[in-house]
C-alpha cells in the first residue's frame, strides 16, 4: 500500500493507493479516529459489488454501517437526490458523532461529501472511489457539489475528506466507456504539469487500455501526486489551483448543453481540453503540432475530441455561468506547450471560439 501526504494544516490526510483488495481500509479508519457509527454513502450499481464486502469488513472491527443508496448517473447529481441522502442519514439516526463513506464515482462523491459538508452543519466523511476519473481527481481536493439545470456544479462547498482509499482493483468491474472518459483527467495532467508523464501515456496507451495494474498504479499516483501538489498549494482555487480546470470551462458547457449525462464527465472535458489548446495554438502558445499531439493521445483513449453541432451563442451562454467568471470576464485554462500552463482573461471569446470551433467536426458520439 502506498501512501500520498495532501498537506493543509490541521486539514491534511492521506490518499492510500492498494493494488487490490480493501484489506487495511478499516485499520486506516481506527487510525484517524473515524466515527464508529458510519453511513455508507453509494449508488445502485456500485453497492451491490463493492458495499456488500466493506460493510461487514467494518462491522467485523466494530463499526455500526448503515448503507444510504442514490440512483446512478450524472442525471441524479441533483438538489432531490441529496434531500435523498439527508432523508436518509435522519431516518437512520445519523447524528454530529457519525461518519460518512463516500463508495462510488465522481457523482457519488461529489455528492455524498456536499452532503456531509452541510449535514448536522458537517459530519466527516472519507473517499472510496471506484471509477477513473474519481481515483485520479475528483476525490482529492475536497470539491464538493451538485448541478443545477443552468450550470455544472454551482452549487456546493470545499470540505476535505479524512482519508482517500484507492483500491485499483475496482477497476476491473468498471464499465469499458467510464474507463475511457477517465483517462481524459490523467492526460490532462501530463498536459498541464508534466511533460515527461505526457510522454509515458503516449508510450502506454495499450498497457492502460488493458488494465495493466502496475501501470495504473503508476497513472494513478502520478495524477494524486499532481493535484495533491496543487491543493496544498491552494485548496480553494483562489489562484494556482484553477489550473486543474483544464477543458472544464467549454466541457462544462458540453455536459449542461447535451443533457447531463448523455456525455460523460471524462468524454466533455476531452473535448474542452482540445478547445483549450486549439485556442492557445490561436493565441501563440502552443504549436499545432503540441495540439495534434494531445488531440492524437485523447483519441488513441478511444475519446472523441470534436464539439456537438450546438450554436456558438449557446456555448457562449452556457459559459457565461462558468465559476472562472469575474466581472463579466471570462478566464479560460491553457497549456503552453505540453507540460506547463497558464490562465488568461477572454474578452472577446466569441471572435476567439467562432474560429477554432470551425476547425473541428461534428463528434459522432455526442450527435447521436
Amino acid at each position: 500500500m502506498e501512501r500520498l501526504n495532501v498537506g493543509l494544516d490541521d486539514r491534511s490526510y492521506q490518499i492510500l493507493i492498494t493494488p487490490e483488495g480493501f484489506e487495511g481500509f478499516a485499520e486506516e479508519l481506527c487510525r484517524i479516529g473515524f466515527p464508529r457509527q458510519i453511513a455508507l454513502v453509494t449508488n445502485v450499481t456500485v453497492g451491490p459489488l463493492y458495499g456488500e464486502i466493506i460493510a461487514p469488513l467494518l462491522q467485523r472491527h466494530g463499526f455500526s454501517v448503515r448503507m444510504v443508496t442514490i440512483e446512478d448517473g450524472e442525471i441524479y447529481k441533483n438538489s432531490e437526490t441529496l434531500d435523498s441522502i439527508y432523508t436518509q442519514l435522519i431516518e437512520t439516526g445519523c447524528d454530529r458523532h457519525s461518519g460518512l463513506i463516500a463508495l462510488g464515482g465522481g457523482v457519488v462523491g461529489d455528492m455524498a461529501g456536499y452532503a456531509a459538508a452541510t449535514y448536522l452543519r458537517g459530519i466527516p466523511f472519507v473517499q472510496v472511489p471506484t471509477t477513473v476519473l474519481a481515483q485520479v481527481d475528483s476525490s482529492v481536493g475536497g470539491k464538493t457539489a451538485i448541478n443545477h439545470p443552468l450550470g455544472k456544479n454551482l452549487i456546493g462547498a470545499f470540505y476535505q475528506p479524512k482519508s482517500v482509499f484507492i483500491n485499483i482493483a475496482s477497476l476491473d468491474t468498471l464499465d469499458r466507456r467510464n474507463v475511457l472518459a477517465g483517462m481524459a483527467e490523467v492526460v490532462k495532467y501530463g498536459v498541464m504539469f508534466d511533460r515527461d508523464f505526457f510522454c509515458w501515456l503516449e508510450n502506454n496507451v495499450t498497457s492502460l487500455l488493458e488494465l495493466d495494474r502496475s501501470k495504473l498504479a503508476h497513472a494513478i499516483r502520478r495524477s494524486c501526486e499532481i493535484k495533491a501538489d496543487v491543493v496544498a498549494r491552494d485548496e480553494k482555487e483562489s489562484s494556482v489551483r484553477a489550473v486543474l480546470n483544464y477543458g472544464h470551462t467549454f466541457g462544462h458547457a458540453v455536459e449542461q448543453l447535451s443533457g447531463y449525462g448523455k456525455v460523460l464527465h471524462g468524454e466533455a472535458v476531452a473535448i474542452g481540453m482540445v478547445v483549450a489548446a486549439r485556442i492557445s495554438h490561436f493565441l501563440g502558445e502552443c504549436s499545432l503540432e503540441d495540439v495534434e499531439r494531445i488531440s492524437r493521445l485523447l483519441r488513441s483513449f478511444g475519446l472523441c475530441v470534436d464539439p456537438p453541432e450546438f450554436s456558438l451563442e449557446e456555448y457562449l451562454i452556457a459559459m457565461s455561468r462558468d465559476k472562472k467568471v469575474q466581472s463579466g470576464v471570462l478566464k479560460f485554462i491553457l497549456n503552453v506547450g505540453i507540460g506547463d500552463n497558464k490562465i488568461v482573461s477572454i474578452d472577446e471569446p466569441g471572435k476567439i471560439l467562432s474560429a477554432v470551433l470551425s476547425r473541428g467536426l461534428p463528434c459522432q458520439i455526442c450527435s447521436e
